[in-house]
């Protein structure tokens, strides 16, 4: 990807103020418009000549050149990264059946945009879009994003107050979650007044006696160290110490992520952006995987056996794999809907088919992996 990157990147320069030989279309507007305004403060003046209105017809045609050599470069730059993009991109862009044909499928595809821009903070995009797709997103949810994004902005100054606020108030519910959020807060405001200047850890000590002992019995190592930390003061000398980590950037940036997963798990909503994670998924190799192997099963004449199936294992970052796949120690076949995963009273796991081939006629089942044996009935379903 690197040659498309590098004409992307000459394009976007090339869009830029003061950027390439011809001034940008901006300038050559301003400058337009700034000659435009001088004839005519002229003429309400009374002193305007022949001359002048043939500097302005000289201006006008000035500029258009100008824009028009501006123009220029540009096509060629969109040009050259389309030539990039064949180059690096050989084969065709696979074709599909339309989707989202049916009304219900297109308006919860039209919420899902909405609300990923909602979600990301593009709020005046999230506007349009909603006003020319007529979708409805509840009032509140979009004071709750707001108010997301607002928090995050104060984390990234360096704020910690709002969103200790809402953590406050959300107490129990993080406490259920066994979150960290409150204490990483207190935390980040613990590091950042020990490392303040000028060098005195009297402040950050005060602040962790009145925040942070109630945080004891959970984070009582984290406890220690953070503590242990005043000893190798100044900044220089803790991050050669073994609590170097303390000293990184990353104490406060990552409280942004987790903060954000926390307040949209209180909204009943995943901790990941959906349209971002397929983005991730089918931009990071698994379109075009599965469209090797429809490709390949289209020249042996085969067919996918089943529509919930893929036919190839598509490998997944960890942090997109949310369930666990459970495969037969005994048909070595994975567990579907019809065919779930069954435990037995010994605790021994296998699919419901191969429990019903183990039973015998009394309803009694051997299990193949000791000795127990126990019924049919008393088989509880798992559920990963």
């Amino acid at each position: 990807m690197d040659g498309p990157l590098k004409e992307l990147s000459k394009l976007e320069k090339l869009t830029e103020k003061g950027q390439g030989k011809a001034p940008s279309i901006e300038n050559s507007l301003d400058s337009l418009l700034h000659s435009l305004r001088q004839v005519k403060d002229r003429i309400k003046a009374g002193s305007v000549t022949e001359d002048t209105y043939g500097f302005l017809a000289q201006t006008v045609e000035a500029k258009k050149k100008e824009i028009d050599e501006r123009q220029k470069e540009v096509y060629n730059g969109i040009a050259r990264l389309g030539k990039a993009l064949d180059k690096k991109f050989t084969q065709p862009l696979p074709t599909y059946d339309p989707l989202f044909t049916s009304d219900r499928a297109q308006a919860a595809l039209e919420r899902t945009i909405a609300l990923h821009f909602l979600r990301t903070g593009q709020f005046s995009t999230a506007e349009t879009f909603i006003q020319e797709c007529g979708v409805f997103i509840e009032p509140g949810l979009r004071t709750q994003f707001q108010d997301l994004h607002r928090i995050v902005l104060a984390l990234k100054r360096q704020d910690i107050g709002p969103a200790l606020e809402w953590s406050l108030k959300n107490r129990e519910f993080l406490r259920k979650r066994s979150s960290p959020l409150e204490f990483y807060l207190h935390r980040s405001q613990f590091i950042r007044l020990l490392l303040a200047e000028p060098l005195d850890a009297g402040p950050a000590i005060s602040y962790a006696n009145a925040t942070l002992r109630s945080f004891y019995p959970e984070h009582a190592a984290e406890f220690q160290r953070l503590m242990t930390s005043v000893l190798y003061l100044p900044k220089e000398r803790l991050q050669r110490s073994p609590y170097a980590d303390l000293a990184s950037d990353s104490v406060h940036t990552d409280l942004e992520p987790l903060f954000a997963k926390e307040y949209c798990t209180s909204l009943g909503m995943s901790r990941q952006v959906p349209l971002r994670v397929i983005g991730d998924i089918g931009g990071g190799g698994a379109l075009a995987r599965i469209e090797k192997a429809r490709t390949v099963m289209k020249e042996r004449k085969s067919e996918w056996s089943q529509t919930d199936e893929l036919p190839i294992e598509i490998q997944l970052a960890p942090e997109n794999r949310y369930h666990s796949i459970f495969a037969c120690p005994v048909s070595k076949e994975q567990s579907t809907e019809d065919n779930p995963p069954m435990m037995m009273t010994c605790g021994h796991v296998i699919t419901k088919d191969s429990l019903q081939k183990l039973c015998k006629s009394n309803g009694r089942v051997k299990c193949p992996y000791c000795p127990a044996e126990s019924t049919q009935a008393n088989a509880l379903r798992v559920f990963f």
